[in-house]
């Protein structure tokens, strides 16, 4: 990182420090009424679980790439717990949750630098928790996504480049994917969309963001790719299993059968794409490895999440099971009919995995599951569910890829993102960092 840039930030910090003088954040009174204890408390646990799951990312990326990279393809994952945070707390929460403009982004003002947040009305889908365990349970998703897309740019950026990148990716694509689905006055919302943990708002994002920074930044210098650490792998794999049961089931903001069932059914879609990805590799003729049952666990997460909340168990099992075979199958044509080096299959497996769960969320959900599902799924005979996830789905691919390329573009004007080849063949950990693992 050099100085001017270094300087640069630190300056910007000092501002914002500065401001934070003038909005204390503190509340005017005591009387939020309505809060539930036992949801505050699981909703306080689900928020250190979700947590948990960026350095979960980071030991699952870390173990992938080449043995002089690990260092700082952990470190990109772990910079955004600081990094996004000070975003969020600034305006990113305000840009996703403040009053509506248009459906499309919320008003920066709302909740500018946390104002109102701790004595604030709770927000009305999570409304017997504090507003302000709501925006910090929220924070955590934003934190994992741009960390999520480092695995498809892996061993060929600059440090400094990337700060910036995630920077205006959470603000400029994260933020109002979050508003548009998640807020009630939301455009995706009002049609009817059904995401429950972040299909569409995370893994979609991160996926499709993933796929265009691999076109962007081009192929990396070096085709030998050895992993440095499979049991990063294993550790990576274990810690997001666990955390992701917090991702799903703490968005029912309820200690109740909504979050019951979240948990039953990310338990099962992991477990079974985890089998399914070695079975499908056995069946194939390769041998059942620790990384195909890893990446394929991975999977099933990711595509139950969309769903968690509103399919049935069994749904869930074949949710994970679809997910493994496609997402697999493109990750085989990714690395054998194309050019695109997208180092660790972001892509196949979160883009397209999210979007596998986001259209069998169309398919399976279900009002007998959760009240909340006003149009039932395909399998029971309505198709207007199905129609609005999969237009979605168009749209939100369309909106993430076009955008992520045009930040790229710019981060890439103001601050180069590739290393030289020089810096490549040395490593980033030495190159970026001067750390050795």
């Amino acid at each position: 990182m050099t100085q001017k840039f270094a300087y640069f930030t630190f300056s910007l910090l000092l501002i914002f420090m500065f401001l934070s003088l003038f909005f204390p954040g503190l509340p005017a009174d005591n009387t939020i009424q309505a809060i539930n204890p036992a949801d505050t408390a699981w909703m306080l646990t689900s928020t250190a679980l979700v947590l948990i799951m960026t350095p979960g990312l980071a030991f699952f990326y870390g173990g992938m790439v080449n043995k002089k990279n690990v260092l700082s393809t952990m470190l990109q994952s772990f910079i955004c717990m600081a990094l996004i945070t000070v975003i969020w707390f600034i305006i990113g929460f305000s840009l996703s949750f403040g009053d509506s403009f248009h459906g499309i982004i919320g008003n920066p003002k709302s909740f500018f630098m946390m104002k109102d947040v701790v004595n604030g009305k709770p927000w009305p889908g999570a409304p017997t928790i504090p507003l302000v365990l709501f925006a910090f349970y929220q924070l955590k998703f934003a934190i994992i996504t741009p960390a999520l897309i480092t695995g498809a740019f892996a061993e060929r950026i600059k440090f400094r480049s990337y700060l910036l990148f995630i920077v205006l990716f959470c603000i400029f694509i994260y933020c109002p994917l979050a508003h548009a689905t998640w807020h009630p006055n939301g455009i995706l919302a009002k049609a009817g969309i059904l995401d429950f943990a972040g299909g569409v708002v995370v893994h979609m994002s991160a996926g499709w963001a993933a796929l265009a920074s691999a076109i962007f930044l081009k192929g990396r210098n070096e085709s030998v790719h050895n992993p440095a650490r499979i049991t990063y792998v294993l550790l990576g794999t274990g810690l997001l299993w666990f955390g992701w049961l917090g991702f799903n089931a703490g968005s029912a903001f309820h200690a109740d059968g909504i979050a019951a069932v979240s948990i039953a059914t990310t338990s099962t879609a992991s477990a079974a794409a985890s089998f399914t990805w070695i079975i499908f590799d056995a069946v194939r003729g390769r041998k059942a490895g620790a990384m195909g049952a890893c990446i394929g666990a991975v999977v099933g997460l990711v595509a139950i999440t969309p769903a968690a909340g509103y399919v049935s168990i069994p749904q869930s099992f074949v949710i994970g099971t679809v997910a493994s075979v496609v997402s697999s199958l493109m990750v085989e044509w990714r690395s054998k009919k194309t050019s695109i080096d997208d180092t660790l299959d972001v892509f196949p497996c979160h883009g397209v995995g999210g979007i596998v769960g986001m259209l069998l969320t169309g398919v399976f959900a279900s009002s007998k599951i959760n009240p909340a599902v006003t149009g039932n799924g395909l399998i029971y005979g309505e198709s207007h569910l199905f129609m609005v996830q999969l237009l979605a789905m168009i749209g939100v691919s369309i909106f993430v890829f076009i955008g992520t390329y045009l930040l790229l573009k710019f981060t890439n004007f103001i601050s180069p993102l590739r290393v030289s080849e020089a810096e490549e063949r040395e490593g980033l950990d030495w190159s970026q960092h001067h750390e050795k693992l």
